[in-house]
């Protein structure tokens, strides 16, 4: 069984374990860069020039990122209290903003803790109320 919080538990990545998981890739934290902020629709373009401290205010105080990392350009997306990915849909474990989802999110499991692995977890059945372990490590985004 793999662990999300120890990734030498993880199993090798195949495309259509997607369909049977339930969205375990969604409740690790996901760092990404101002230009998928701009994709995501959460900044406009022409904040790219300037300070994105601003920015990074604003976002915090509505609840999009918990942490900017001015050296690095870096944002870390928040996540809702379950340690769900806030763009997540709880029913249907699918991403809400698939088509403007952040490069680290596409590019999973290329990028990530242990490369080409996942942390594989089969949906769950309906009524079960377990839910994996609080995530503790990060994807980093690439670049």
């Amino acid at each position: 069984m793999t662990r999300l919080d120890d990734p030498a538990t993880w199993i090798r990545h195949s495309r259509r374990m997607c369909l049977d998981c339930s969205a375990a890739c969604c409740r690790l934290p996901v760092e990404v860069a101002a230009g998928d902020l701009v994709r995501m629709g959460l900044m406009a373009a022409c904040e790219l020039e300037g300070d994105l401290r601003p920015v990074a205010r604003r976002l915090t105080k509505q609840g999009v990122i918990d942490h900017f990392h001015c050296r690095t350009g870096i944002f870390t997306l928040a996540r809702m209290a379950s340690g769900d990915c806030r763009f997540l849909d709880p029913g249907t474990r699918l991403c809400t903003i698939y088509q403007q989802r952040p490069d680290t999110c596409r590019n999973h499991p290329q990028v990530g803790p242990r490369t080409g692995h996942c942390a594989f977890s089969p949906k769950r059945l309906a009524g079960s109320t377990s839910r994996p372990a609080a995530p503790i490590v990060k994807i980093r985004h690439p670049g």
